[in-house]
Order: C-alpha cells, then sequence, then structure tokens
C-alpha cells in the first residue's frame, strides 16, 4: 500500500519519527536482555550439622576433654551462587527478581576482582578465622583453656566467615550441653547463621532470605540470626520457621534455654 493511500496521521513526519524511536528501542532492549550483565545468581545452599557429619567426616572433633553425646541439630547454612565468570543476563536478572528461592548480587561482592582463584582463597580464609573464632569463644563461655582442648572443624571445601555462631554452639553443646545434662537444641532442629569473634560477639552476614529458605527445606523450625538482619530476615520467611535474634554467644544459648524452657524468646 503507497503512503497516499494511508491516514494522514500515520504518514505525518512526527510518527514515522515515533514509529522509528520505538523500534529502536524495542531492539534495544531486546539485546540488553541477553547481554552478560556484572551481577551473579545466587540461591538456597546446602546446610550441615555442626553436631553431626558432613561428607561423612566428622564436623566437630574435640580432644583433651570428655565430649558429650548429642540430640538435635544446630546447622550452619550456606548460599549457592553461579561460577566467577558466569554472567547473569538482563531477562535472568528479572527472572530471580521474581523469585523467591533466587536472588542477584552484584559479582564483586561474591568473587573479588572476578577472580575464581582469589575469591577461594579469601572464603578459605574467612572460614579458618571463623573456626579459630568460634573456638576462642566456645571455650571462653565455658572457661576452658584453649591449650588444653583442642578444636578441629571440618567443612569440607565450604568457605566464608557465616558458620561461626554454629559451629561455637555446637562446640558448647558436646562439651557441656544446656550445663544440666541435657542438649542446648532440646532435641530439635536447629538452624543459624552469623559470624562471631573471639569474644563470642555475633556479626551480620548477608544473605538471610535464601538461608532461612535452605533451613526449612532440610527440616529447620528455629533460625537464630544477628540482630541487626531481622528484617532481611522476615523477607519471604518460610511457614514454621521461627526466627531468633542474637546478638551474643551468651544470648543465643539464653535464647536456647528459652525455647526449651516456655521462657521468654526474643523475635523479629
Amino acid at each position: 500500500m503507497s503512503d497516499s493511500k494511508l491516514p494522514k496521521a500515520l504518514t505525518a513526519p512526527r510518527t514515522r519519527a515515533l514509529t522509528l524511536c520505538g523500534v529502536l528501542v524495542a531492539a534495544l532492549f531486546g539485546v540488553a536482555a541477553f547481554v552478560p550483565l556484572p551481577y551473579t545468581l545466587t540461591w538456597p545452599g546446602i546446610t550441615a550439622d555442626t553436631l553431626g557429619s558432613y561428607q561423612d567426616k566428622p564436623v566437630l572433633t574435640i580432644t583433651g576433654a570428655p565430649v558429650r553425646s548429642t540430640q538435635g541439630q544446630l546447622r550452619m547454612v550456606t548460599i549457592s551462587a553461579t561460577n566467577a565468570g558466569e554472567r547473569t543476563t538482563f531477562w535472568r536478572s528479572m527472572q530471580a527478581w521474581f523469585d523467591r528461592d533466587e536472588a542477584i548480587r552484584p559479582t564483586e561482592t561474591v568473587y573479588p576482582a572476578g577472580d575464581p582463584a582469589k575469591a577461594e582463597e579469601e572464603t578459605a580464609r574467612q572460614m579458618t578465622e571463623s573456626q579459630n573464632s568460634a573456638a576462642m569463644a566456645a571455650l571462653s563461655y565455658l572457661h576452658l583453656s584453649p591449650d588444653q582442648v583442642k578444636v578441629k572443624v571440618d567443612l569440607g571445601d565450604i568457605g566464608g566467615p557465616s558458620a561461626g555462631q554454629m559451629l561455637a554452639l555446637g562446640i558448647v553443646d558436646k562439651l557441656a550441653g544446656d550445663g544440666k545434662g541435657g542438649d542446648l537444641t532440646g532435641g530439635i532442629n536447629v538452624a543459624g547463621t552469623g559470624t562471631i569473634d573471639d569474644q563470642g560477639v555475633i556479626g551480620p552476614v548477608g544473605g538471610v532470605p535464601l538461608k532461612t529458605q535452605a533451613a526449612a527445606r532440610d527440616g529447620a523450625t528455629v533460625f537464630l540470626l544477628p540482630k541487626d538482619e531481622c528484617a532481611d530476615a522476615k523477607v519471604n520467611t518460610p511457614a514454621g520457621l521461627r526466627l531468633v535474634p542474637v546478638g551474643t554467644l551468651g544470648e543465643s544459648v539464653a535464647a536456647l534455654e528459652a525455647l526449651r524452657t516456655g521462657g521468654a524468646v526474643p523475635s523479629c
């Protein structure tokens, strides 16, 4: 059909210009939807019971003091991520935005400088520091000497600092339980996250909404988390998972006691 047979509104220069712009914008969005972006896709990762085994090896091996047989679980939780060299497209990012089991994070916060080897080295260093701090905090809480009691942690290739709180609780439970012959957990499945320093102060870790999903998936009914991350944790909290905010190892132990005895338990 020639232009002479089209309505004037469709052949006006302004209309043609707008149509051309619309086509170009559509093409731009079409290309952008598949262009890799500097973001990494993350989702709920594995969990591991610090009172039990991981990859057929005990997570905690303690020597120099009697070790208790325990019931219940104290699960550390993780998040998983796409590989360092794998970029997420705009379209895939939009899908993750609307999926409660996925999230996107700047790649540089997951993989320093985009270097997988450097990232692995850093997360391994963080895990080693976390293990040492967890042992120091737990032994200090129990008034035991680190020169006498030795703690070995084996979590395979899991890295990062976020297992600190649950490792410390695992050590306390194996050595002393609730101090009355019972378990810290009261026999239930407790999960949690949070860094810990030598003095037992629990710090934030990030990725909590995904970690609560992992905890609930693996049977936890209670989730211990740093106080500062309550708001994040309440995003899409799984049904049946009780959020318990804490700031120190002592507060964590006290919260577990309150859960066992029906006392007042902190909540988000």
